[in-house]
């Protein structure tokens, strides 16, 4: 005895199905910079908090963010970042946040203590590498204590890169 399901019926199971399997928000969102992997000798590592305001983070949650032309500065004791675009959130009443706007880090004083020293003395920059999502829902921001690379040390991460595509296909066949 086969079950026979009308067109309503099967209608509603897809939409209690997609309700279910909601994939517009998610919350293992991983934004990688390639650009700074490219750009940057990464040094040192940080975790950070950031200030997000209003429907910013269901955008996070989206995946509509830039982390392509973002830096990081400190200013006053403390860690900012500019540039990092993240796009507006199309179902709010209001619109009022700029996509490009300053946003405040949230680092130990400890931790900008030592960014200010090294950024001071040393010449580094502070790059942002990674935007992700923890467990609690918590946005966070990667950010590496960077040194600018030459031109020849690119050609040779690409020349390396190369080659190593090129043995990992080899041993394939």
């Amino acid at each position: 005895m086969a079950l026979e399901i009308s067109q309503n019926q099967e209608c509603l199971l897809t939409l209690i199905m997609k309700k279910n399997n909601n994939t517009r928000f998610s919350n293992n969102i991983q934004i990688r910079n390639k650009k700074a992997y490219y750009e940057y000798e990464l040094i040192e590592k940080y975790e950070s908090g950031i200030v997000l305001e209003g429907a910013e983070v269901k955008s996070v949650r989206e995946g509509k963010v830039s982390l392509q032309e973002g830096y990081c500065y400190i200013k006053r004791g403390q860690i900012f970042i500019k540039g990092m675009r993240i796009s507006p959130y199309l179902n709010t009443s209001f619109n009022d946040i700029e996509p490009t706007r300053e946003r405040k880090l949230l680092l130990h004083a400890r931790e900008i203590a030592k960014l200010t020293e090294k950024t001071e003395e040393q010449g580094l920059t502070i790059v942002p590498t990674k935007l992700y999502i923890v467990k609690r829902g918590l946005v966070k921001l990667e950010i590496a204590l960077a040194k600018g690379k030459k031109l020849y040390d690119k050609r040779e991460n690409i020349k390396k890169k190369d080659q190593d595509r090129e043995l990992k296909r080899l041993k394939l066949i």
